[in-house]
């Protein structure tokens, strides 16, 4: 197992940055970055958005920022506004067309910079994705905080009984369009609209146990009914809870994290700690995209893995 990791750790090393990196898209891209701000391309469109990892200032010669389709500019004042060129409402991109693992995803720029898909989390679908074909028995997925169903949409292609849940029931509606786009709409999937630590709650009166557990959780955010969720103070306590979720021999468990306070290193510390009871190894790195002008890693955020 040591040497699984090491190896995979290897293939995702470029130039010196050690991190676990979505390398495997076709319909994205980021084509550039400077000044605050990346240069993608979604499909056949070129968006540019801000991005607080790109401190540096390098010339835009890519002619790409001189031809997008949108543009999302920040407020000073906080939040922003989009500016669009020629942009439809709605479109769609697929992740490893023409494979057994191929997955379409709608966007459309909605608020806060965002189109409904976070590419990076492509490395960490791969990874679970593997799992659950391998292990070689039936495996039910909990998905919390799962938001348009990249990771869900994953796990169902691998082969999982999924239950996804979301605060929110927008998003959990894009989740199933999603779902239809990709032709699992009559995969195994309870969608839940809830917040997540009462469903969890409720699941462990209810005696239900899961194989896997997989969380995106935001940095602070606000359930159905108003419920307050501040990451640093509710995210350890929520692996906890859903510890006594997990059957006894325990598939993974994935904690997603865009908290610059949860550095890799508190992601293995906790899950070690809630997890001690289980046999297994947990490994964290940040994650990331390639940048097609510098052949160099921009860093998206940081995951933790547990494995049985």
């Amino acid at each position: 197992m040591q040497a699984e990791r090491a190896e995979n750790r290897t293939r995702n090393t470029r130039k010196g940055v050690l991190m676990w990196t979505a390398d495997n898209w076709k319909d994205y891209e980021i084509l550039d970055t400077s000044r605050g701000e990346k240069l993608e391309r979604w499909g056949n469109y070129i968006l540019v958005r801000p991005d607080p990892q790109v401190i540096w200032d390098t010339p835009r010669t890519h002619k790409g920022w001189k031809q997008k389709n949108g543009h999302y500019h920040r407020s000073k004042k906080g939040g922003g506004e989009w500016e669009f060129f020629s942009l439809p409402k709605q479109w769609n991109i697929e992740y490893k067309p023409g494979t057994a693992e191929a997955l379409t995803f709608q966007l459309k720029p909605f608020s806060f910079k965002h189109t409904g898909l976070f590419p990076e989390q492509a490395a960490n679908w791969d990874w679970f994705s593997a799992k659950i074909r391998s292990c070689g028995r039936p495996v039910k997925v909990l998905n919390l905080f799962a938001y348009t169903g990249g990771a869900t949409l994953a796990a169902a292609r691998a082969g999982a009984q999924v239950t996804h849940v979301d605060a929110s029931k927008g998003m959990v509606g894009w989740a199933k369009e999603n779902a239809r786009s990709s032709g699992l709409e009559d995969a195994p999937v309870r969608w839940i609209v809830d917040d997540c630590v009462k469903f969890v709650e409720r699941e462990i009166r209810r005696g239900n146990h899961y194989d896997a557990v997989i969380m995106d959780p935001p940095s602070y955010g606000r359930g159905p009914k108003g419920e307050i969720w501040k990451i640093e103070d509710a995210v350890f306590p929520l692996i906890q809870l859903c510890s006594q979720l997990l059957c006894r021999e325990p598939l993974f468990f994935l904690v997603n994290s865009y908290t610059t306070g949860l550095a890799p290193a508190v992601l293995t510390y906790m899950l070690s700690t809630a997890l001690k009871q289980f046999n297994g190894t947990v490994d964290s790195q940040e994650i990331g995209l390639p940048v097609s002008s510098t052949g160099l890693i921009l860093p998206c955020g940081a995951s933790g893995r547990w494995e049985g």
